[in-house]
């Protein structure tokens, strides 16, 4: 992709990036140390992430095309290899929320509620018998407070790390497209 509208698609893509993954990394971490958070935004989140995965490397894509058409400068490659990261932050992010996902629907398979601790476990899930038809086999724990601990962790890493390369790349981005190209004072205006 190119242009939209007349304008280099890199310029109106990159606003989706910005927007999207620190939200994406918010909801990954509300979903991973909240139980009523998971219960509503683990599935939502999980798509969000994925759909983040997608568009990271059609912005860059467009931002290298873009790159070939405007003055070369330090400032302007400093943007670009910085935008290459970009993937590596969103893919984390995409994982641990899809881990998170799976670990909700493992959990209703097998019965459990995130509501209340249920007598004997204080991992934040209810055994709720009347949905347990035969069991099932689980591959991610879902009532292991320990796993639950540790993905919540991870989760906050991979989110702070999201948040602060979208801020590293678009001040870098910013700094390429206005550095020098206003004055501080405004003009007097003309009578």
């Amino acid at each position: 992709m190119t242009t939209l509208n007349g304008l280099p698609a890199h310029v109106l893509l990159v606003h989706a990036i910005v927007v999207l993954l620190p939200l994406a990394a918010l909801l990954l971490v509300l979903s991973a140390v909240w139980p009523a958070a998971r219960r509503k935004l683990a599935g939502p989140n999980a798509l969000l992430s994925l759909l983040v995965v997608v568009l990271v490397p059609i912005t860059t894509d467009a931002g290298e095309w873009l790159e070939r058409r405007v003055a070369p400068s330090p400032l302007v490659r400093t943007h670009t290899e910085l935008g290459d990261t970009a993937l590596w932050v969103a893919i984390p992010v995409a994982v641990l929320a899809s881990v998170i996902w799976w670990r909700r629907r493992e959990s209703l398979s097998i019965g459990l509620s995130a509501t209340q601790p249920a007598a004997g476990h204080d991992s934040g899930w209810t055994v709720v018998t009347s949905r347990v038809t035969t069991p099932r086999r689980t591959f991610l724990a879902p009532a292991s407070k320990a796993v639950t601990v540790v993905i919540a962790v991870l989760a906050v890493v991979a989110a702070g790390a999201a948040c602060y390369d979208i801020y590293r790349i678009g001040d870098s981005g910013a700094q390429a497209s206005w550095q020098g190209q206003f004055t501080a004072a405004a003009p007097r205006p003309s009578h």
